[in-house]
């Protein structure tokens, strides 16, 4: 729960890293598992992994080679590789999840972009004076990867690690705002949306709207839906590696209407930067 604090504390949170290589030799020039530049083995086991989550963490051999283009044989050399190193893992179903060594690199990989983010929310919080957060979508949920908190004594804080409905949080909305509305409108229903304030917005049509006006304004407003006296402004980190979004938040006494407009394009302006700085993490040949 976001409260008055001093300090933060710190943990990691599963993320899958997406990998940008080659399949120059595959037939179809349309293929999801066809790159540029590099190890073709790898580029499939990645794309591979890549459908897998995009599936939900599960799918099936046959759902795999419809997906990637691949031929079954090909597919199940690979699958069983990655078995064989804990990257993934079969179900009593024959079915096939991600395995549990993902987390630990997803752990170390969350750790590196709280790293590479802290300095541009540090930025925000000396430019507005309020907490800065960096948040992703987990599943269906979002979660919190990197903060630095305002230096006001009463501020708002947020664990590192913690993940909330995506519907009440300023940061929620932002990521789901980079979804299409069915695909949104899908996590919210399998998520629920309970009312967390009587400000939380429960209804999915005006969800969906509440969309659109995020992605016409380039930014999300909780305005005490997930907490009461609690506003945040979120915009999503639109061309990062994966989906992400920046925010800043506080007490409505501070965050006020006016605040909201003054940061609004702070805002946008830091997830541009930021966007750009990871991208060029993983320079291309």
């Amino acid at each position: 729960m976001r409260r008055v604090t001093a300090a933060a504390h710190s943990r990691g949170a599963p993320a899958l890293a997406a990998s940008q290589t080659s399949g120059a030799d595959l037939a179809r020039p349309d293929d999801p598992v066809r790159r540029t530049g590099g190890v073709q083995s790898l580029d499939r086991a990645f794309a591979l992994l890549e459908i897998m989550a995009d599936a939900g963490g599960e799918t099936s051999l046959s759902q795999l080679a419809d997906a990637s283009g691949l031929p079954l044989p090909t597919i199940h050399r690979i699958i069983r590789t990655l078995v064989g190193n804990g990257y993934v893992r079969q179900l009593p179903s024959r079915r096939y999840a991600l395995g549990p060594r993902l987390i630990g690199l997803g752990d170390k990989a969350a750790k590196m972009l709280g790293t590479w983010a802290r300095p541009h929310l540090a930025q925000l919080v000396e430019e507005l004076g309020e907490t800065a957060n960096l948040a992703m979508l987990d599943g269906d949920k979002a979660i919190y990867v990197a903060q630095v908190p305002s230096p006001h004594a009463m501020r708002m804080f947020t664990e590192v690690g913690r993940r909330v409905l995506p519907h009440s949080s300023g940061v929620g909305k932002a990521l789901l705002s980079q979804l299409g509305d069915e695909e949104a409108l899908a996590t919210v229903r399998r998520t629920g949306m309970p009312a967390a304030t009587n400000r939380t917005i429960t209804d999915p049509e005006r969800f969906i709207a509440e969309l659109h006006t995020i992605r016409h304004n380039g930014y999300a407003i909780d305005d005490g839906e997930q907490e009461i006296g609690v506003r945040c402004v979120a915009v999503p980190v639109t061309g990062a590696p994966s989906g992400m979004a920046v925010s800043i938040s506080g007490p409505e006494a501070r965050v006020s209407w006016d605040f909201v407009n003054r940061a609004a394009p702070i805002v946008q302006q830091c997830a541009a930067t930021l966007a750009g700085d990871l991208n060029n993490q993983n320079p291309r040949d």
